[in-house]
């Protein structure tokens, strides 16, 4: 009888949060035929580590393998667990390593990170740049990107654009959408008509204060927050817009700017950790310095007089998002997890 994954994470979005990996690999992994056991759907994190342990210790003898959503953070531990309890109980278990502060958090917890990472049956990482991170520690890893379904992503090809600007992501002060703010100021100085809608939920209290700062520098209606909203309607709302902008401080391979792409976006982004991996500066988007808010606005308004460039970082971006389709994708995991649950 073939034996169960069980999956670990954030899986929080029945609590209002964005959707993360949990949510959108586990049903495509089920629909391939698993049989997948979550743990990670309580709000309070000391329940969620709980619940967490107690869906590995039910599961310890029909479980073939666990995969574990490994972020920087306080979900750190949650992978720290798993490695304990499943080296216990001889599973095999996979990390997916996605936070974008994780070389920080390997270097200062190296004995811990040994332990979730040394003694996995394999290491994921989405792009090269925790690869290359594992590749210092002589920790093995295989790379399998993150994955959209590339059919529900209309392209639309944006060449003449318009100064509309989306910014997609959750409001928290590691993606510092207070940025996208102060852009807008310096983008309206050329382009007085221009407007920015900021689509995400709150994580830490940074939608309030970008609610206060817009009052504070931009004319009323220019800025509008949307709050969280589902993907078919983040998607429609999409088309009314011409640019997509991305203000992180740390990341790794954001879904969203995925999307962008495939919606045919031209992108203008800070170069933040994993971000180089995902674009070509010129190519298939635009990078600049991380928290340099003239050069993003410099970039904006370069793709805003060009129309040249922006239609072929359109045309290029859409052709990007193709690599992460999941019917390439899954591929790679039917590979990984088939012998372990077999």
């Amino acid at each position: 009888m073939p034996k169960k994954i069980v999956y670990i994470g954030n899986k929080l979005a029945r609590h209002g949060y964005t959707p993360t990996n949990i949510d959108t690999l586990g049903p495509l992994l089920e629909n391939e035929g698993y049989d997948v056991v979550y743990g990670g759907t309580q709000k309070n994190f000391f329940f969620r580590l709980v619940e967490m342990a107690a869906v590995l210790v039910r599961q310890r003898k029909t479980a073939g393998v666990v995969i574990v959503d490994t972020y920087s953070t306080l979900a750190f531990y949650y992978a720290y667990m798993t490695a304990v309890l499943c080296t216990r109980f001889k599973i095999p278990y996979i990390p997916i390593l996605h936070g974008g502060n994780l070389p920080a958090r390997i270097k200062n917890s190296p004995k811990m990170a040994h332990k979730v990472f040394g003694c996995s049956h394999s290491n994921i990482v989405l792009s090269g740049y925790l690869g290359a991170v594992l590749d210092e520690g002589r920790i093995p890893y295989s790379v399998i990107f993150n994955n959209i379904d590339l059919s529900i992503y209309t392209f639309k090809t944006r060449s003449t654009l318009r100064p509309r600007l989306l910014w997609v992501r959750s409001f928290h002060e590691v993606y510092r959408p207070e940025m996208a703010l102060q852009v807008l100021q310096k983008v309206r100085q050329v382009y007085p008509d221009a407007v920015l809608t900021m689509v995400g939920p709150d994580k830490d209290g940074s939608l309030e204060q970008c609610r206060k700062l817009a009052a504070e520098l931009l004319p009323q209606g220019t800025v509008t927050f949307t709050g969280k909203l589902t993907k078919s309607a983040w998607l429609e709302l999409s088309e009314g817009f011409d640019l997509f902008i991305n203000t992180t401080n740390f990341d790794n391979l954001p879904v969203s700017m995925i999307e962008a792409q495939a919606l045919g976006f031209p992108i203008v982004s800070t170069n933040a950790g994993g971000i180089p991996y995902l674009i070509t500066d010129g190519v298939d988007g635009m990078l600049t310095p991380v928290g340099d808010v003239d050069a993003m606005a410099a970039a904006i308004l370069r793709l805003l007089s060009d129309p040249e460039l922006a239609g072929k970082l359109s045309a290029n971006a859409r052709a990007s998002a193709e690599r992460f389709d999941w019917e390439k994708i899954k591929l790679q995991w039917n590979a990984l997890l088939r012998p372990l649950v077999a």
